[in-house]
């Protein structure tokens, strides 16, 4: 399929290595993929779901030692300590070729080892990257297929250039022995013994971010962990906005939102280009512009259901892989808490084993059908709400940028940064309660800059540095804010209704973009004007209300200032002198 003697290099090197007993290039073709997924099935990876129900659509159960990232197995590698420490688990990387080739050597015998070309982003755009991912798995096969552009066309926009590596063997699916390596300065992946998503679809935080924002520093470019929402107003102008959320803070809901009814009226829709991951390039006209270099959704399934998310829902009900969610034996279609209160009487768990519904208890993940990070991944096109300007080449051009977290009482709802400087230390201050996504504890509030803490795949200092050099090359730059949906009262109740409404706030936003409203100056940035935000409609939110939620406790930043101290100190002398001048003149002003 390719003489890119690079590519033949790299596959000749595996074989050699995990010695598989077949090799087998993945074409794209409809045809291939259909026999890939009757393999599938007849191997019992894979169970075939009611194809009038749910057509094209198969549930997979990962081993239940095996269901999220794991962060703790999760390096970058490279040749000097603090071009990835402190922050990211680091090992040099001849140590880590050596402790890994011993980990392959011979891993495939028996199986087949898959040739994955895919481009992230659209095929043969200049915004685009190409990566081999050479697996065992053909469940990683299929998923790829929905997240990546995949095929032959690939290879065609390759030519004989050079190209991301990514070496994949579930192999014995052992805790003890899973890695998942980096080597930023090698364009080089190597992952074993895992077989869930985030650690083996190479293609997507580990290119896509680890490596890309490597690429990103070297070449002038950003890779971000940032949804990408288009906001049309009535007049049919569209404005993009980039943002950036730890998980289960409302990501993937933004990205595919719906105005709430009075806005709809008026004639507001909102495009989703991406809700994952943006890579961010300075165009020709000065601006920032942003792609989508996916091509599917990979998303959390419990909690995703009509109300909170239909986009989500609708995308999911063809063509998808569902992973570790409830199978309803009577209907031979799935299941997860969050999607309506009709649990299957007649059901399987995620660990395979037969479901009493009646014993679950919300307190108690154990009883869970579904696994609290149960997954779905679905092609983009399924999505409802999809931006024509899904595949435009340069991507689209950027108003804002907002970064968000969930705080009960210290961050307003809404505010702007003072500059671009300033909006980059108020991404480097995020933080936010943990999540099931990754493995560990959950509910603990940590620093998240940028929501890239997990896939910054070099020494975070630099990391901050890159974006206060991207902001001297940017000639029209978009304004940066941070939202807070999760701030909450006295009694713990959740003051602002979120969702749908979070448009209200997102108008806010391009209404300060453009200039059509002020803002009150306080020490940590631009607060709107309470008669700004519009609540016409809104029951349960009063003047009162949205004055409690944009406003500034003055000692619980204070004791914020101290934690964003220590943050910064634990991150070492890369951490730029801009950044600790940001918090010293945060430090001054709220102290008069």
């Amino acid at each position: 399929m390719t003489t890119n003697k690079k590519v033949l290099d790299f596959i000749r090197e595996t074989q050699e290595l995990c010695q598989p007993d077949n090799i087998v290039w993945v074409d794209g073709s409809e045809e291939q993929l259909e026999a890939f997924r009757k393999q599938a099935v007849e191997e019992n990876i894979l169970i075939k779901l009611n194809q009038e129900k749910l057509p094209g659509c198969y549930l997979h159960r990962t081993t239940i030692n095996d269901v999220a990232r794991v962060e703790g197995r999760t390096f970058i590698c490279s040749k000097k300590k603090e071009d990835s420490a402190p922050i990211n688990n680091w090992m040099e990387t001849s140590e880590a070729l050596d402790m890994l080739n011993g980990l392959f050597k011979g891993v495939m015998k028996g199986r087949t080892m898959y040739v994955i070309p895919y481009s992230m982003g659209a095929v043969g755009s200049k915004f685009s990257k190409i990566g081999i991912e050479l697996t065992d798995s053909i469940y990683v096969v299929l998923n790829m297929a929905i997240m990546t552009r995949v095929g032959k066309n690939v290879l065609d926009a390759l030519g004989d250039g050079d190209f991301i590596k990514g070496l994949h063997s579930y192999a014995e699916l052992s805790e003890e022995k899973r890695y998942i390596c980096h080597f930023p300065e090698e364009n080089l992946i190597m992952s074993i013994n895992s077989n869930y998503g985030g650690n083996v679809l190479l293609g997507k935080k580990c290119f896509a971010l680890r490596i890309a924002s490597f690429l990103g520093k070297n070449e002038g470019w950003m890779a971000e962990h940032m949804l990408i929402l288009g906001i049309e107003n009535p007049k049919g102008e569209v404005k993009y906005v980039a943002a950036a959320f730890p998980s289960a803070c409302g990501k993937t809901n933004l990205a595919m939102l719906i105005p709430p009814q009075i806005y709809k009226e008026k004639g507001y829709k909102c495009w989703c280009v991406g809700d994952d991951i943006a890579w961010i390039r300075v165009g020709e006209d000065g601006r920032l512009w942003a792609v989508n270099p996916e091509n599917g959704f990979f998303g959390v399934a419990p909690g995703t259901n009509m109300k909170s998310n239909p986009n989500a829902l609708l995308s999911t009900m063809k063509n998808t892989i569902f992973t570790n969610v409830v199978e309803d034996l009577d209907n031979g279609t799935v299941w997860w808490e969050g999607l309506d209160n009709n649990p299957p009487k007649n059901a399987i768990n995620w660990k395979g084993e037969k479901w009493d519904y009646t014993k679950y208890d919300k307190k108690d993940k154990s009883t869970c059908g579904a696994h609290p990070n149960s997954r779905f991944t679905a092609p983009t096109v399924n999505c409802p709400c999809l931006s024509s300007e899904f595949e435009a080449p340069n991507g689209v051009p950027l108003s804002a940028i907002i970064f968000g977290g969930r705080r009960a009482k210290t961050a307003p709802l809404v505010y702007e940064s003072k500059d671009w400087n300033n909006g980059v230390f108020v991404g480097s201050i995020m933080a936010s309660e943990t999540t099931a996504a990754a493995t560990g504890a959950v509910g603990v509030v940590r620093r998240d800059p940028m929501a890239m803490r997990p896939f910054i795949g070099y020494n975070m200092g630099d990391y901050f540095n890159h974006w206060i050099e991207m902001g001297k090359k940017v000639k029209n730059q978009p304004k940066i804010f941070n939202v807070n949906w999760f701030r909450t009262d006295d009694e713990g109740n959740f003051m602002w209704p979120g969702f749908g409404d979070n448009l209200r706030v997102l108008d806010w936003i391009l209404d300060r973009c453009e200039g059509k409203v002020d803002a009150k100056e306080t020490a940590i940035g631009y607060v709107p004007n309470v008669e700004d935000i519009n609540i016409a409609g809104l029951e349960d939110v009063s003047k009162e209300t949205i004055e409690e939620l944009l406003s500034i406790d003055k000692e619980s930043w204070l004791e914020e200032v101290k934690g964003i101290k220590e943050f910064y100190d634990s991150i070492g002398e890369r951490v730029p002198a801009e950044l600790y001048n940001q918090l010293q003149a945060l430090k001054e002003k709220l102290e008069k």
